[in-house]
């Protein structure tokens, strides 16, 4: 049974993610909250499996409760709700530890199949959309072109020449299937790249995986 936390300052749309939540025989929604306060208060009490998070609420907005329920280490996973696919505050979102995003006006079973993702560690973007997302918001950093290179982060150097490949194309988008043919490898044996590629970095899925590859320039907005 998935246990999930609806964290949203509309009642109506807190209203309708339970009733479809609670039309699943493997979801039960352990609690309801209004503001980002409150959220973090129902997960410390109830360790949901997902927390459905809202972005613009009142007092503490989802971006910082997503950044503090993260920190405490807690297991549980924070899935960004926007209202726009491209909403600048769901790639703050992602950069403070949520592990995926999705439109209010996704369809039942797009949110369904999201949580389910979440739960069991996936990653809930497509890996092209999440690479449309970075690149539509780092692209906006200001560029530095006479600094010098910044030292090589340490959860790079410690991947082996293939996975830093690896790493490197997931941050380009590439699903596990096209690395698979791109790479001339087994799909199994790139899943278990990925796994050790998340391990030895401490990334929490794909999604914070492709946030590293950014990060540390092994991958530059196109």
């Amino acid at each position: 049974m998935t246990t999930v936390l609806i964290a949203d300052d509309q009642p109506m749309q807190r209203f309708g993610f339970r009733l479809l939540l609670e039309s699943q025989d493997d979801m039960t929604v352990v609690g309801e909250a209004s503001n980002g306060t409150e959220a973090i208060r129902l997960v410390d009490r109830h360790h949901p499996d997902v927390v459905l998070m809202d972005i613009r609420m009142p007092g503490l907005d989802g971006i910082e409760a997503t950044r503090r329920v993260i920190a405490t280490g807690a297991r549980t996973r924070i899935l960004i709700v926007t209202t726009f696919d491209l909403d600048e505050y769901a790639y703050d979102g992602l950069r403070a530890g949520a592990s995926g995003f999705l439109v209010k006006d996704a369809q039942p079973e797009e949110l369904l199949a999201g949580i389910r993702a979440v739960a069991a560690g996936d990653a809930v973007v497509a890996p092209s959309l999440t690479r449309r997302l970075l690149d539509a918001y780092i692209h906006h950093l200001p560029p530095s072109p006479t600094a010098p290179p910044p030292p090589e982060d340490p959860r790079v150097t410690s991947l082996t020449d293939r996975e830093r490949e690896i790493l490197t194309v997931i941050g380009k988008g590439w699903s596990n299937t096209e690395i698979a043919e791109r790479l001339h490898l087994a799909e199994s044996t790139v899943k278990t790249h990925v796994g050790r590629i998340l391990a030895k970095t401490g990334a929490r899925d794909r999604v914070q995986a492709v946030i590293l590859a950014y990060d540390t320039h092994l991958v530059t907005p196109a």
